[in-house]
């Protein structure tokens, strides 16, 4: 699968009832076909593919590209495997608003209702955890997380679908984790994905394959002592209250470093928008992590506390103090689904394509409800990706 993000407009309107429970009795039955011929974990697997689950919320009837799709279609299929969810063997937890705060307790739930082991329970807990707080902290995007959904089977495959809003632009981008061997790497370009209509401009991602100098400083600074950390700190408060393109640090005859920024970038970096002046929480934050001495940077982004204002300081000390560039390329990649027609940003790959189109056409049509609701969700298929 590709590596991406979704973005859609901001859709404000509420689903009528009498399309949610259509959405939810369809829904029931692809996910009965789909599980009885494919099995949970594919079933899992397939809602962690992008295109797959943008496919099937056009399948039942929602609007192609509404940042609603992702809190509807979640809400529907929640609903359709209601009271089955042990028949079925896949479980689903979270939502939108409050709901995304209930997904650690109804995994535990879920867990106690499974005989897993506590073990078993705190990983799935975790990688919930964990999948939020990267894109809220190592992704700085400017979106802000409204939706969290963690879907899991009973051998512990799991995915995660989660929507950010950013009120700027009117625009909602959501994002998908997947993992099915227990082993994911939290940190280090962990994301499925499929494309983005809009492309932000010096994007914090420190989850790119580029930001790994980055990550490896962050982990030592955090394995040092408070007041290592905190002058280096202390150095950016000093020397980026004024804007200058080209930017010298020294400790008396030491010059520590230097920074050239283009005209462009120059406006936006953080370094000349950040403002750690006053920031006692931080140095809290700073004060706990240094204690606790993470041994790996997702151990220093567990940490209860450290949130993106922590990692960004980090972040900085590496980039301007030690030269460690970190990526502020939007992790976005591909225009929606299947790729542009005009080959912008990328071809239209076929093969993907013609896959999910025949597995949902499948699927629909093996489903037990009457023929003309068939050949209707068989129109919307048609219709979307024509």
């Amino acid at each position: 699968m590709k590596r991406g993000i979704a973005t859609f407009t901001l859709d404000n309107g509420v689903c009528p009832p009498w399309l949610f429970q259509r959405m939810v009795a369809l829904g029931r039955e692809i996910i009965y076909v789909l599980i009885e011929e494919y099995g949970p974990d594919e079933f899992v697997k397939r809602i962690a593919d992008p295109v797959w689950f943008q496919s099937l919320g056009t399948v039942l009837a929602f609007d192609w590209n509404a940042s609603g799709l992702t809190t509807i279609l979640t809400a529907a299929l929640k609903e359709a495997i209601r009271g089955e969810e042990q028949n079925l063997g896949v479980f689903i937890c979270g939502g939108k608003g409050k709901t995304s705060l209930k997904t650690p307790l109804e995994i535990e739930n879920w867990g106690q209702k499974l005989n897993f082991g506590m073990a078993q329970t705190h990983s799935l807990k975790f990688s919930s955890r964990m999948a939020a707080k990267v894109d809220s902290s190592l992704i700085q995007d400017g979106y802000q997380i409204y939706h969290h959904a963690f879907i899991f089977s009973r051998n512990g495959a799991w995915a995660v679908v989660q929507q950010g809003m950013n009120t700027a632009n009117a625009t909602a981008r959501r994002y998908h984790w997947y993992d099915d061997l227990g082993k994911k790497d939290f940190v280090n370009e962990p994301h499925t994905g499929i494309a983005s209509q809009v492309f932000e401009k010096n994007v914090l991602n420190l989850v790119s394959k580029d930001s790994k100098k980055t990550r490896d400083l962050s982990t030592e600074f955090a394995k040092s002592s408070y007041g290592t950390v905190m002058k280096d700190i202390q150095i950016l408060r000093s020397h980026f209250s004024s804007l200058s393109k080209m930017i010298s640090l020294k400790d008396g005859s030491q010059q520590l470093s230097l920074l050239q920024l283009s005209d462009e970038h120059f406006t936006t970096h953080p370094v000349v928008s950040e403002d750690f002046s006053k920031s006692k929480y931080l140095e809290k934050i700073i004060q706990k992590v240094t204690y606790e001495k993470p041994q790996t940077y997702e151990d220093f982004l567990a940490i209860e506390g450290v949130g993106p204002k922590t990692v960004r300081a980090l972040s900085l000390v590496s980039e301007v103090i030690y030269g460690a560039n970190p990526s502020y390329e939007d992790p976005a990649r591909y225009s929606f689904a299947f790729g542009g027609k005009d080959a912008i940003p990328y071809p239209i790959e076929r093969p993907v394509y013609d896959k999910t189109i025949a597995l949902m056409q499948r699927a629909i049509n093996r489903s037990k409800i009457n023929l003309l609701e068939k050949e209707k969700a068989l129109r919307r298929l048609d219709k979307a990706y024509k």
